[in-house]
């Protein structure tokens, strides 16, 4: 059984008041929360075993290079790569695609195509159109319907033997559309382009099996994974990631240096240049660990049960609008109040300790594409409550007659 009272005892900062009133916490999708446990990680780490990792002899070092290792094999396992030197420890999920798109500069010519999709986070843009303005290449965009859903017959149109790269997000930061990336990556295979999948804000609902996917890359961030901020991995199959070239030069990811040539490590070294943020590392598996005990099918059960309830209350709020209303969706609302800014709304709730998100979530092509300036986004995790919705609804209603 889902037992909610004990799993929100695992988390400190929903003791917590803010102004006065008990934290709501509802920006799940910027980031998570932190259990104890994974915490107490974080402190036994710098704590007992504080050194650098790989490189020394002495007990310290050894200690903490098996801890940063054994994390390694508990991310391994959770994405169900077939090698654990097919995972590569980032600084999060922007450092992932970045570290592809630099890699891919060596692989594109002047009129190849790179494919992303109109429901991109600007951190899936900006890296592309970098990487085009570098090669020629040129960036195709999957358009979105009002539903917040991809135009997949326009997906089939835009594929051609030019597509070198496909990249789409697992699930949308903005909107809460749940992508059919299975069956995008099937199709671009049949042309036989690579395909990145953005899983940040996938993986705090979804477990996802890359293997199954069949997708060259998979990224995502461990600080929304109940994890810290600062670190994140990126799967890559062995073949793509030994095509790529070093993302950055420095220690660790050299086998041999002379003044006349060097030569690279091998996986995952190649891509781990310096120190490497060790605690994150080591906390992310701690995280893994405590989400997988709960188990992601009944998070996913638990949430999707919060989301229908916080719909069906914001649906029956007048002059309120819901954008993405996807029938495939993780835990995020996003909505506006005709003649309120959500600035405005955010604010005032905030008062009375609900925290959400408003503007534009780093996805202004959406924004545009429904001619607003920005949402009000209420994202929610397995330690978040109907009680706490309910109190959601009760300060919405007053900023609504404040501000009217």
């Amino acid at each position: 059984m889902f037992d909610i009272k004990k799993v929100r005892e695992d988390f400190p900062i929903l003791n917590r008041k803010v102004n006065g009133k008990p934290l709501v916490y509802f920006d799940n999708a910027a980031t998570s929360q932190k259990p104890q446990v994974m915490i107490d990680a974080l402190v036994d780490y710098y704590s007992n075993y504080n050194a650098n990792i790989h490189r020394g002899v002495h007990t310290l070092s050894q200690e903490a290079t098996s801890a940063y290792e054994e994390a390694r094999l508990k991310i391994q396992k959770h994405f169900n790569a077939s090698k654990s030197y097919e995972i590569i420890l980032t600084s999060g999920t922007t450092h992932g695609i970045n570290m592809v798109a630099n890699g891919f500069s060596d692989l594109l010519s002047k009129g190849d195509e790179i494919i992303v999709s109109a429901l991109e986070h600007h951190s899936n843009i900006v890296p592309w159109q970098m990487l085009c303005e570098k090669t020629g290449a040129l960036l195709k965009v999957i358009p979105m319907t009002l539903k917040g859903e991809l135009e997949m017959a326009v997906f089939d149109e835009l594929l051609s033997s030019k597509t070198k790269l496909v990249f789409v997000n697992h699930v949308s930061n903005a909107l809460g559309t749940i992508n059919p990336i299975k069956q995008i990556i099937d199709k671009a295979h049949e042309f036989g382009a690579a395909v990145l999948i953005d899983g940040a804000q996938a993986t705090p609902h979804i477990k996802p099996d890359v293997q199954a996917l069949d997708c060259e890359f998979y990224t995502c961030s461990a600080h929304k994974l109940c994890g810290p901020t600062g670190v994140g991995m990126i799967y890559g199959k062995e073949e793509w990631l030994n095509k790529l070239p070093p993302y950055q030069g420095g220690g660790e990811m050299i086998s041999e240096v002379t003044f006349e040539k060097t030569t690279y490590a091998d996986l995952p070294h190649k891509f781990e240049a310096g120190t490497p943020n060790i605690a994150g590392v080591i906390g992310f598996g701690v995280a893994l660990d405590y989400m997988n005990s709960i188990g992601f099918d009944q998070i996913a059960a638990y949430e999707d049960e919060l989301l229908t309830y916080a719909t069906e209350k914001l649906n029956a709020i007048d002059k309120l609008l819901i954008y993405g209303t996807s029938q495939k969706k993780a835990a995020v609302i996003s909505f506006n109040v005709e003649g309120l800014h959500p600035y405005d709304i955010g604010s005032i709730i905030d008062k009375l300790g609900i925290a959400v998100r408003t503007g534009h979530h780093c996805a202004q092509p959406i924004m545009d594409y429904y001619k607003i300036p920005g949402t009000v986004r209420a994202s929610f995790s397995f330690y978040n409550t109907k009680e706490e919705i309910d109190l959601f609804i009760e300060a919405l209603l007053r900023a609504i007659n404040m501000l009217s």
